[in-house]
């Protein structure tokens, strides 16, 4: 099937920042071999396809990630207007580069967060940032310092929105009753269906709050080949060739629609550097699945059939 079609956008919660549904993933940007040219084209390509929104984290990419991205962006300034930013904050790793970091840990300080944003911006050669997220739950985590640090940079002008990423529901509603978040970033596929079932999804359709999802095609598992597949790979490999086939797609797209047909309107979060990955994906919103497909993938990752 070959369809000409752009990213839908929507609100990602009742007061929140509207993002495309395809989000542009980067944390692997410096594992593409791409010149700062080819960066600007490939940013120019997915915005011809409605892609406006790109998704970092300051310790992607070895804490480089971000910087790649600042170089394409100053050879095409006109892109910072064109584009949301989402970044996050919160994991130091052990790095050369950052040789100060003695422990691999979270830091989820009023300090921290601060600085951190600030050389978000810095590195990206952008202002201001539509969304930041706390990137992991930190056990050392006070609510009350993270709403005022996320106050002090909201008034500065150098962050519009707060969000989280991979927290649970009670890990949520704590930071939530002190600052207002627009979402949770969390994992999810046809190889990890746990946010379907532990409320995370439940909690995000409840308060009208777009989850963004990463991972959404189980790290590629899914699309090797049969004899490198574990048995419940193959199950769900072979539901997706069946239903890609009905459908004249991808097996990709398949796999993606499956997550976006979800009522809580997730944003799916891509990996590739292959604008037809990006394709693929900005296809499977025009996609909907028949409540048979959707549970027959459903039923293929869980290896049972509903009760």
């Amino acid at each position: 099937m070959s369809i000409s079609t752009s990213s839908p956008r929507l609100h990602i919660a009742p007061n929140g920042p509207e993002f495309s549904r395809i989000v542009l993933g980067l944390w692997r940007l410096g594992s593409w071999q791409m010149s700062a040219q080819q960066r600007v084209t490939f940013l120019e390509q997915a915005l011809a396809l409605g892609v406006t929104t790109i998704d970092q984290a300051d310790i992607y990419g070895d804490y480089q990630s971000e910087s790649l991205l600042g170089e394409a962006i100053a050879l095409a300034p006109h892109l910072r207007d064109q584009f949301q930013f989402v970044s996050k904050c919160g994991i130091k790793l052990v790095s050369n580069n950052r040789p100060a970091h003695g422990v691999q840990h979270y830091d989820t300080s009023a300090a921290h967060i601060i600085a951190s944003a600030e050389q978000s911006l810095r590195a990206m050669q952008i202002e201001q940032l539509d969304l930041l997220l706390i990137h992991r739950p930190d056990p050392l985590m006070d609510a009350d310092e993270i709403a005022g640090a996320f106050r002090q940079l909201q008034e500065s002008g150098k962050v519009r929105h707060f969000g989280v990423s991979n927290f649970t529901n009670s890990q949520f509603e704590l930071l939530a009753a002190r600052v207002p978040l627009v979402t949770n970033q969390v994992e999810l596929s046809l190889l990890h269906m746990q946010a379907l079932h532990d409320g995370t999804l439940d909690l995000c359709q409840r308060l009208r709050m777009a989850p963004m999802i990463w991972s959404a095609l189980g790290g590629g598992s899914l699309f090797r080949p049969l004899s490198e597949q574990d048995e419940r790979s193959q199950r769900i490999s072979a539901v997706l060739v069946r239903i890609a086939a009905e459908l004249d797609v991808s097996t990709a797209t398949v796999a993606l629609a499956w997550i976006l047909q979800h009522p809580s309107r997730p944003l799916v979060l891509t990996g590739s550097g292959r604008i037809a990955a990006i394709q693929a994906a900005v296809l499977a919103t025009t996609i909907v699945l028949s409540r048979e497909q959707w549970f027959a993938l459903w039923c293929a990752s869980a290896g049972k059939n509903v009760d």
